[in-house]
């Protein structure tokens, strides 16, 4: 195993921060780590905000479900799905721009994952820590205007980024055999696996809160989603211009 491996292996989600910032000369080594990532077609169709700390910041993380972490670290970026740029090379060409389309929808959040999945492996190669805040989708209609997000712009999550004051376990993940089928999609064994699986995360939260949290990986995710998964965010993006009606 050589060290890029490693450091993957060993990510977790960072919560605490110390008091150090991060040198505005890094954040930008950061940004420039997300462009060179894998983008559909060349379309390059995120953009990433970066906001201050202060009235904005603690707005996004009231937003986010009062996620104090939001506000405290020493870096917090947005990262937006933006066909916006792509309207406008097609107006630089006099062209009639096709939107609303699912592959668009698709490719533009796709490219948002892969963009800020470079920058925080860069960022844990620094010494950094962090954590996506995925909550922002929570009031993504809220988010969008305070960030003053144009048509054929969303917010997709945001990233916490900072020195870690923690240093929490690797969460375990799903057995290699539930994710990796050879030649055909075959789940006979998966839940007996996952059973096994339970118990780990099951002495993973136990071990984590001190006896205060003991939940196993297949009843959090029976809980959550027996229960409707922000339907707002339909209406929203259809009229960003994502998604057709």
């Amino acid at each position: 195993m050589n060290p890029t491996i490693e450091l993957l292996n060993a990510h977790r989600s960072i919560r605490k921060f110390t008091s150090e910032p991060v040198d505005q000369a890094i954040v930008e080594t950061l940004i420039k780590a997300g462009q060179a990532a894998a983008t559909s077609s060349f379309i390059q169709a995120c953009t990433v905000i970066q906001v201050s700390a202060g009235e904005r910041r603690n707005a996004l993380a009231e937003m986010a479900g009062n996620q104090a972490y939001v506000a405290e670290a020493p870096v917090f970026l947005v990262f937006c799905a933006d066909m916006k740029r792509h309207q406008l090379a097609c107006s630089m060409h006099e062209a009639d721009m096709q939107s609303g389309y699912t592959e668009q929808f698709l490719t533009a959040s796709l490219d948002c994952a892969l963009f800020a999945q470079n920058v925080i492996v860069a960022a844990e190669s620094l010494g950094l820590g962090g954590v996506y805040i995925g909550g922002l989708r929570n009031r993504i209609a809220d988010v969008a205007e305070l960030l003053e997000l144009p048509e054929l712009v969303y917010p997709v999550f945001g990233l916490c980024l900072g020195k870690p004051d923690q240093n929490p376990e690797v969460k375990p993940r799903l057995p290699l055999s539930v994710v990796l089928k050879q030649d055909r999609y075959d789940d006979s064994q998966d839940e007996a696996v996952i059973r096994d699986y339970d118990e780990t995360v099951r002495e993973y939260y136990r071990t984590r809160t001190g006896g205060n949290k003991e939940m196993s990986w297949s009843e959090q995710i029976s809980g959550m989603l027996v229960k409707e998964a922000r339907p707002h965010m339909l209406p929203f993006l259809q009229a960003r211009g994502f998604i057709k009606r």
